[in-house]
């Protein structure tokens, strides 16, 4: 959203005295300049794309990224121990209902945001105050977690009541990003989702530490705790930067929409949007299989529990650094379709080449989970940059599209767990029990692991990226089009 300096936004209702504020931000283009010859009475705006206030943001809204999504990742290490627990195991369908708590959790994080982003952005003034809630909600939900035996509650409480109060915590945090950054804002989009990364790298190392030593209730309730002693001393720093506007009688709160809901409108008749969602959908559905199936291909290949579980955490070290690198050149590319293409296609390769031939052992099978992690993960980075067109830096139109982007990315993370199952005919209550007794030494490539069982799995991730690339060339085509023909205009 472009502010000019000379504009005045007033802060205070008109019955008291106004404080105003300039906003040191000349146009989307400037870094942010003080306003010099500023009257007395006129505050300037903290400066966009760096300050403290910016960085300190972008510092605490990147470890609330890696808490919130990293506990639904690492979900898996849970997994392990509740199975083990006969306290758990014998109770009716836990086999069935206790694996889904992590997909659920995600999966509810990704699908409400539709819902609740239209209700932040109408009400700024509750961000703040709902993040608060989010994280008591959190804590409350893996701490009453902590004490409970039964299945079901522990799906109602760690599963479900814990994506609530994350989605509290995180689209809140998420609305400021797009206030706070503009011509690095891509830079910012990749740091922020990089903190998914070393959520996924450092949790599961921790919980299987705390496990280890005290067991799975008690090792519940220290994340609890823990969440809590580090997100709350940096829950002040996430702030927006643009002021609220106030209800001139009795000095309330009162709805604010930044942005215009016709301009969300004719997002439907943009062939634009219409791509980027037809790729993002399809990248979904593909993106969390390998994620779920990385450790049973690894046991496949006889490999130990310790080295199948580095194929994750080599995972979620690609994607960090792909997600940095992809946020750092979307600020620097015109046309982000091209960087999405050559995501998307080099993705499709990784998966062909480098799991479906060279997956025979453990050095090529940490090839794959590196590749894939950082050409595959490195995609919400581009969200910004893929929005450019759309959003026109409004803060609410941005947020905006990142809820719809979410909410369809949500889609494929439910729908990967029964789609692989139905493709590999292994359960996925325990996919790292459903090989076993496999004494082959030798592979010809990674289509013959397991009898061949996740050839079509392979082929399936690899397709669908193929196909999302193909997508988004059709819209690449579309711009040249367009622009050629604008130019033959003129």
């Amino acid at each position: 959203m472009s502010i000019q300096t000379d504009q005045i936004v007033e802060l205070t209702p008109r019955s008291v005295p106004a404080v105003s504020y300039h906003d040191s931000a000349e146009s989307e283009g400037t870094s942010g300049q003080a306003s010099v010859n500023a009257p007395s009475h006129v505050q300037q705006l903290p400066p966009v794309d760096g300050g403290f206030h910016a960085w300190a943001f972008l510092g605490a809204a990147f470890f609330i990224e890696a808490l919130v999504w990293g506990f639904p990742d690492a979900f898996g290490v849970f997994l392990d121990a509740y199975l083990a627990d006969p306290i758990y195991t014998s109770q009716h369908n836990a086999s069935s209902l206790i694996p889904l708590i992590g997909p659920i959790s995600s999966g509810i994080i990704y699908c409400v945001a539709p819902f609740i982003t239209p209700l932040i952005n109408r009400y700024p003034s509750y961000r703040r105050p709902a993040m608060y809630i989010g994280l008591l909600v959190c804590w409350a939900s893996l701490f009453g977690a902590s004490y409970t035996t039964k299945v079901t509650t522990l799906v109602a409480l760690q599963g479900v009541l814990y994506a609530l109060g994350s989605a509290l915590l995180y689209f809140p945090s998420l609305s400021y990003l797009a206030e706070w950054f503009i011509n690095l804002r891509g830079f910012a989009n990749g740091v922020l989702f990089a903190g998914t990364g070393v959520g996924g790298i450092v949790l599961p190392l921790t919980i299987s530490r705390l496990l280890s030593a005290y067991g799975v209730n008690v090792t519940v309730r220290i994340l609890s705790v823990a969440m809590v002693v580090l997100l709350l001393p940096l829950l002040p720093l996430v702030k927006g930067r643009l002021p609220v506007g106030y209800n001139a009688v009795n000095a309330e709160m009162r709805p604010v929409p930044r942005g215009s809901a016709a301009s969300a409108r004719s997002w439907m008749r943009s062939i634009h949007f219409w791509v980027l969602m037809a790729a993002n959908t399809i990248h979904g559905f593909a993106y969390f299989v390998p994620l779920l199936w990385l450790p049973t291909f690894a046991s496949s290949l006889n490999l130990s529990t310790t080295k199948s579980s580095a194929t994750i955490t080599v995972f979620h070290t690609g994607s960090f650094l792909g997600r940095l690198l992809m946020g750092y050149l979307s600020d620097r590319t015109a046309n982000c379709l091209l960087l999405g293409l050559g995501s998307l296609l080099a993705t499709s390769v990784t998966t062909f080449v480098l799991w479906g031939v060279c997956s025979t052992n453990l050095a090529g099978l940490l090839a794959f989970s590196m590749m894939f992690g950082f050409f595959a993960g490195n995609w919400p980075s581009l969200w910004s940059g893929f929005g450019k067109v759309l959003t026109i830096s409004d803060p609410t139109l941005s947020m905006t599209l990142f809820g719809m982007l979410l909410f369809s990315r949500g889609l494929g993370n439910i729908a990967s767990t029964p789609i692989s199952s139905a493709l590999t005919g292994i359960s996925s209550s325990s996919p790292s029990q459903a090989i076993s007794g496999s004494k082959s030494v030798h592979f010809g490539s990674g289509f013959d692991v397991a009898g061949g069982r996740f050839s079509t799995t392979i082929v399936y991730v690899g397709t669908c990226f193929a196909g999302a690339g193909i997508i988004l060339m059709c819209g690449w085509v579309v711009d040249l089009y367009r622009l050629s023909r604008s130019h033959n205009l003129s």
